[in-house]
């Protein structure tokens, strides 16, 4: 290679050097000035998060205890047979309302109509029986005053006098019996219900007495009662919160509402009627009854219904939205938020519910509690408190 072609690679590799070193170093030089101008911005910081607060709020309310029951019929009455024989025709279309003394069956009354004929044909023997018991005695009275029979024959007519009148008692009764017995061919409602189905067909033979077979039953509607089981500790607060002598004293007077599984609202209205004498040694509970009118009839006994019973009128609780609460394994709490934003836990004590709302104790009227962004507080979290109304609920009052 020529000397000058040598000579002018070197001059330029020199000049491509000396740019590249300029180039870093105006770089650098610009990478420290951004970041002294950084260093010397001040630091912004984060915003803390939003939540959305309800004040604790003291109000009136009703507290309610509850008890699971059933419903059960005034009256019951399981239809049987008074005579034996043969079912002759049925009355009544099965699960029809039956009033008080309607037919229900009839038995063939055909033996027992015999049976009445015998027994006023014994009837009518036994008085003429007694006429003539009855001459023969006074006939033996006159002879006896002329002196033309002995005293043994005059205690003789007597005796058979007082026989006859006997007889004729004694037949008066079987004539009762038999129009007893024939009355019975015909059985009626004894009481107004609903019947159930009829257990036998026409033509059966049917026994009489307790230890035959039902021939249906009928159950009353309205009123109806309702049956439940309170605690022994139930019955010692009620007890005790009596003026007087406990439930019984009040018995008739407390009214109590009922309500059906498919219903939302206690909607039937009645009074407690009945308290039983004693606790139940198995269950440790003590049987009460309610009474309810069932004009509609609706309830049915045998149905399964849901009683509340007032404990406190106008009682002053606190409370807070049912949201607001949460539970661990342990413990029901919420999060509540002071003046400073800060957060803390508490523990609380849940009472009855009223729609949204829940009765609680563990905290005072005024508090804040938390109820949404829920998983943005913790123990000691800082937060900004933006404070909401809890919805109106209708607190249930009488």
């Amino acid at each position: 290679m020529p000397k000058s072609s040598k000579l002018f690679a070197g001059v330029a590799l020199a000049v491509f050097y000396g740019a590249g070193a300029w180039y870093a170093g105006e770089r650098i030089s610009d990478m420290q000035f951004v970041a002294s101008v950084e260093a010397s911005a001040p630091a912004q910081e984060a915003p803390l998060p939003v939540v959305d607060v309800v004040a604790a709020k003291v109000r009136s309310i009703t507290e309610w205890d509850e008890f699971t029951g059933r419903f059960e019929a005034v009256d019951e009455v399981s239809i049987r047979a008074r005579v034996s024989g043969y079912l002759d025709e049925v009355h009544f279309a099965p699960g029809d309302v039956v009033e008080k003394g309607e037919l229900l069956f009839t038995i063939d009354a055909r033996p027992f109509e015999t049976a009445l004929a015998e027994a006023e044909a014994r009837l009518s023997e036994a008085r003429a029986a007694s006429s003539l018991a009855t001459k023969e005695l006074e006939r033996a009275e006159r002879l006896i005053e002329n002196g033309h029979t002995s005293q043994s024959v005059l205690d003789e007519r007597v005796h058979e006098a007082e026989i006859a009148s006997a007889s004729i008692a004694a037949a008066e009764a079987a004539v009762s019996r038999a129009n007893l017995d024939l009355e019975f061919t015909k059985i009626h409602a004894p009481v107004t219900g609903r019947i159930s189905d009829d257990f036998v067909s026409p033509g059966n033979l049917i026994a009489a007495g307790t230890a035959s077979d039902a021939l249906t039953t009928i159950v009353s509607l309205d009123p109806i009662h309702f049956v439940f089981d309170a605690s022994e500790q139930q019955y010692l607060e009620y007890m005790r919160a009596s003026a007087s002598s406990g439930l019984r004293e009040i018995a008739g007077k407390t009214p109590v509402d009922v309500r059906l599984i498919d219903e939302g609202d206690f909607a039937h209205a009645g009074t407690i009627d009945f308290i039983d004498n004693r606790i139940d040694r198995s269950t440790g509970t003590i049987r009460g009854r309610a009474v309810f009118e069932n004009t509609d009839g609706i309830l049915t006994p045998g149905m399964f219904g849901r009683l509340r019973l007032a404990t406190a009128e106008d009682a002053s609780r606190v409370l807070i939205p049912e949201r607001a609460i949460g539970s661990d394994q342990t413990e029901k709490f919420v999060w509540v938020v002071d003046d400073t934003g800060s957060v803390s836990r508490k523990s609380v004590t849940l009472g009855d519910r009223y729609a949204d709302e829940r009765v609680v104790e563990g905290l005072s009227e005024g508090e804040q509690v938390v109820v949404t962004g829920l998983h943005m507080v913790g123990p000691g979290a800082q937060v900004t408190a933006r404070l909401i109304d809890a919805p109106t609920v209708r607190l249930a009052k009488r």
